[in-house]
């Protein structure tokens, strides 16, 4: 039996304000893990990207746990809350979720008539913030109260798609749609900007980079784009492979970008020369990959086509040890790849389907949503 919470707080901004109504799910049975692997570091050696490989440690069992949450909710990204929890947008059902990982517990607060959330991430206020597609706008999300305050996209801006959200160093929230936008929200002001994406629909994945960059993927248009914070403008990083179909974004801790080629089946990592020197472009367009490129460059681009028959990389993480994770629809499985030595690692989903779209985790975890099976998982890497 639901218990049922209710919340009522008026929000005055420059923006339109809801009432929301909050409920907890009684507790499901206890997360088990449901697949296993073990992964054995490589000896040291060097590596065709110049480094060398740690030292060898003990073999690490890596797991995939998950959770049960409500049917039909349609999980389609999540972002690690600052209270342990963990945030997740139910697409279908026009709600925001928070997970208890402990007890298994979840509350949901509806966004809204006609909410359809895909994204979410924690701002610097440790609220969330969602990229609601349904709704045609930003919406924030209190962490204690659960009051929803939404900021509607300009008129003239109907029908956006919206996608993906990140926050630069400055506080200010960028978001992509995908039918041909990218822009800026300031929520200090509830000031919004809305930009024309360079060759029009794409715009998916965005992520902030240690240096305070901020990049975009175009999977229409196959390309990444680097957007000036001060001044908005998107500039065009053209991958090597060809509607290659660059999906999501995200930054190690060198500012190199990993991207998850959907049309292509790979991961490739861009890092972008310094100012004084000139780019290198590899010779031969779709050469530079790293089983055909016998001295790989320090900076420009490279790719990794993941493991087995039919890869389609979908999302792409970087954790804190610069671990990169992706999901795998081809493989139906979590893909751990270790830039030091080039190795994946492939942990297989225990059911089909299980359809996991975005990547987001906190020290020792990695989360996903399990959109095709109602469900939310993680990875503990430590």
């Amino acid at each position: 039996m639901h218990r049922l919470l209710s919340v009522a707080a008026l929000v005055l901004a420059a923006c339109t304000g809801a009432q929301p109504a909050s409920s907890q799910a009684p507790r499901p049975a206890s997360p088990t893990p449901v697949a296993v692997v073990t992964v054995t570091p490589a000896s040291a050696a060097p590596t065709a990207l110049g480094a060398t490989a740690a030292p060898s440690k003990a073999p690490q069992t890596l797991s995939i746990t998950e959770f049960k949450i409500g049917a039909g909710q349609g999980p389609h990204d999540v972002a690690p809350a600052a209270d342990g929890g963990v945030w997740y947008t139910a697409q279908r059902t026009g709600e925001l979720g928070w997970l208890d990982p402990e007890s298994g517990e979840y509350e949901m607060t509806k966004l809204g008539t006609g909410s359809a959330p895909h994204g979410v991430i924690v701002g610097p206020d440790g609220n969330a913030w969602v990229t609601d597609g349904g709704l045609n706008a930003i919406v924030r999300v209190d962490a204690k109260t659960k009051a929803v305050t939404r900021y509607a996209l300009p008129a003239g801006r109907g029908n956006a798609n919206l996608n993906t959200a990140t926050f630069d160093k400055n506080g200010t929230l960028w978001f992509t749609g995908q039918n041909g936008i990218y822009g800026r929200l300031d929520p200090r002001t509830g000031a919004m900007t809305v930009y024309d994406s360079p060759r029009g629909t794409g715009p998916y994945g965005i992520a902030t980079c240690p240096d305070g960059s901020v990049y975009y993927a175009s999977l229409a248009n196959s390309f990444i784009a680097s957007i000036n914070v001060e001044t908005g403008v998107a500039t065009v990083v053209q991958p090597p492979t060809q509607r290659q179909g660059a999906r999501r974004v995200w930054c190690d801790s060198q500012n190199a970008i990993w991207v998850s080629e959907w049309n292509a089946g790979r991961v490739a990592r861009y890092r972008p020369a310094p100012a004084s020197t000139p780019p290198v472009e590899c010779p031969v367009p779709g050469a530079c990959t790293a089983t055909s490129a016998p001295t790989l460059p320090s900076y420009g681009w490279i790719e990794w086509t993941l493991p087995g028959p039919n890869p389609m990389a979908y999302a792409v993480y970087v954790d804190e040890n610069d671990i990169v994770w992706l999901t795998d629809f081809g493989a139906n499985a979590l893909v751990r790849f270790d830039p030091r030595t080039e190795t994946f690692t492939v942990l297989p989903h225990a059911q089909a389907n299980a359809a996991v779209r975005q990547l987001l985790g906190r020290p020792g975890e990695v989360w996903g949503a399990m959109s095709g099976q109602d469900k939310l998982l993680v990875v503990r890497t430590r």
